[in-house]
């Protein structure tokens, strides 16, 4: 039986003070068999509460659609509601005070901050994503929109499905186009989803019928 609490922190971003973030795991006991809208409110709810408990309830959540393509929304001024960004998988800012949030159940979540400007980032890079190299994208628009240098990144990737469980190893292709890219600190979870459905969604194990992990990542 798990008893531990669905959250899920990394050490090299708790290290950074600037940030709160979070991976939100499974949660016990939810039916997520219904509709992906459906199951999205439930999820809803119960993220709302966890976001509190981590000191990021007052924070408005933006999140990206989610089309499965590299297009990145750059939030360069104050949002005081939560938004959803059409047409994109990824989101920049140096706003502080806001959650970034990407949704996954096999996809990863790619976690990217800049300590000096300060700016975030936070991408949705699954298979497709991958292919047209989203995270390496996030990172050209925060060089372009916050003059960040990608030798001061600090990027993080999330649980995500992996071989043999998956066909391509993505997570790996994700961390060759960020040194691609010049990034020097780069922390692979290297935890699969699908070996572990007790603790994680997974859309290719359970068909298409789960749920959605939640990444959180925001600047203090």
């Amino acid at each position: 039986m798990r008893t531990q609490a669905p959250v899920e922190f990394f050490p090299a971003l708790t290290a950074l003070k600037i940030v709160r973030h979070a991976f939100i795991q499974r949660i016990p006991g939810l039916d997520v068999s219904a509709e992906k809208a459906e199951v999205l409110k439930r999820l809803d709810r119960v993220h709302r509460d966890l976001r509190g408990e981590m000191g990021m309830g007052d924070w408005p959540l933006l999140t990206a659609q989610q089309v499965h393509g590299n297009k990145i929304a750059v939030i360069d001024r104050a949002i005081d509601r939560d938004t959803e960004f059409p047409g994109c998988d990824g989101l920049i800012t140096t706003q502080r005070k806001i959650a970034l949030g990407i949704h996954v159940a096999d996809c990863c979540a790619v976690y990217i901050v800049d300590p000096k400007t300060p700016a975030i980032g936070l991408v949705h890079s699954g298979k497709k994503g991958t292919e047209l190299a989203v995270a390496g994208r996030a990172i050209q628009e925060m060089r372009e929109h916050f003059g960040s240098n990608p030798a001061d990144l600090i990027v993080q990737l999330s649980p995500c499905i992996r071989p043999p469980h998956y066909e391509i190893d993505f997570a790996a292709k994700i961390v060759e186009q960020l040194r691609a890219t010049g990034v020097k600190q780069i922390h692979d979870s290297g935890v699969c989803t699908a070996c572990d459905i007790e603790r994680y969604y997974s859309y290719r194990v359970e068909k298409g019928k789960t749920g959605r992990m939640l990444a959180l990542l925001g600047l203090i």
